[in-house]
């Protein structure tokens, strides 16, 4: 049985060294994703006040009555844009629900793009004065944070530090707004049950209120705990079947709090760095070797691997 180790295990890693040093940082984000899955980011450039705007924004969303709220959920959308209630959304294989409500942002595309019938236009809630910009405005900063850190990837893979720039232009990337309400006693649910990220990588804000874990591959659960502003970023599925599992996408979780920090809410704000939709997703021949047999023999697009999981966890 997997036990919970109170100790900090993923390394940190300075963004601000990938100018200077790109081969050394591709080596430690490299190494930290093979080990646990997860690396922390500090310095990765990512204004603190875009931060905080987006923050705010969010909470002053979460504060508006619930029937407000709902008028911006989307039923058999699979929570694509817009706002998904509390008591919705199931990790996969779990019996009990999340213990959050959540608001999606997604890509602006333009008029008549190739991919306006895969990717929905967004929702805007009229009640919040200024939410639009501040939320594209740290999609934006964090989209380009993630596309440094796929540089990283690709040079830690021995491939092209541009391969992957195709590979998520235009991609079906989303902002997750994430409320986890005070809580009293305990039930049957966490605030997040263990579940792996379906897209490349996530890049979370708002982590270092403890409550994350992850399930290392020896089998505890270790916490982990990125300081203020620092991101907490792991691999998605798709990563993990592109290379072959040689990047693993690590199963993680969100626990209730201590008793002493029931009262307090949390709030984070992850963004799911996607590739874009028709990208098939086909085994890297460099993670490919008499030892490292294929895993994943048949290729799959990323629209359709997304439509899959999301099926698995209850949102269409």
């Amino acid at each position: 049985m997997a036990t919970t180790l109170d100790r900090p295990a993923v390394p940190t890693v300075s963004l601000a060294q990938e100018a200077s040093d790109p081969v050394g940082f591709a080596a430690a984000l490299g190494g930290s994703f093979e080990r646990y899955g997860f690396a922390i980011v500090s310095d990765h450039g990512v204004p603190a006040e875009v931060i905080a705007e987006a923050e705010a924004k969010a909470k002053a969303f979460f504060a508006l009555p619930e029937e407000v709220k709902r008028r911006y959920h989307m039923p058999g959308t699979g929570g694509a844009r817009g706002y998904t209630p509390f008591g919705i959304e199931t990790a996969k294989d779990a019996k009990a629900h999340d213990l959050k409500e959540f608001w999606h942002v997604g890509r602006e595309l333009p008029s008549g793009h190739r991919f306006t019938d895969l990717m929905s236009p967004n929702l805007w809630p009229d009640e919040v004065a200024g939410f639009r910009a501040a939320e594209l405005a740290l999609f934006d900063a964090l989209d380009a944070a993630g596309r440094r850190l796929l540089a990283a990837i690709a040079r830690y893979l021995t491939l092209s530090p541009d391969f992957f720039d195709d590979t998520v232009a235009d991609g079906n990337s989303v902002l997750r707004l994430l409320h986890y309400p005070a809580m009293g006693m305990d039930g049957p649910s966490i605030r997040a049950g263990a579940h792996e990220d379906i897209n490349t990588i996530t890049l979370l804000l708002g982590a270092e209120e403890a409550g994350l874990e992850l399930l290392d591959r020896d089998g505890n659960w270790l916490p982990v705990q990125p300081r203020a502003g620092e991101l907490a970023v792991n691999v998605g599925d798709m990563l993990q079947r592109l290379t072959n599992n040689v990047l693993r996408s690590t199963t993680h979780r969100v626990m209730n709090p201590a008793p002493e920090r029931r009262g307090h809410a949390r709030y984070s704000m992850p963004f799911f760095l996607h590739f874009r939709p028709d990208y098939l997703i086909e085994t890297l021949p460099g993670c490919l070797s008499a030892e490292r047999p294929n895993l994943y023999p048949e290729p799959i697009t990323a629209h359709d691997y997304l439509l899959q999981r999301l099926r698995e966890i209850k949102l269409i």
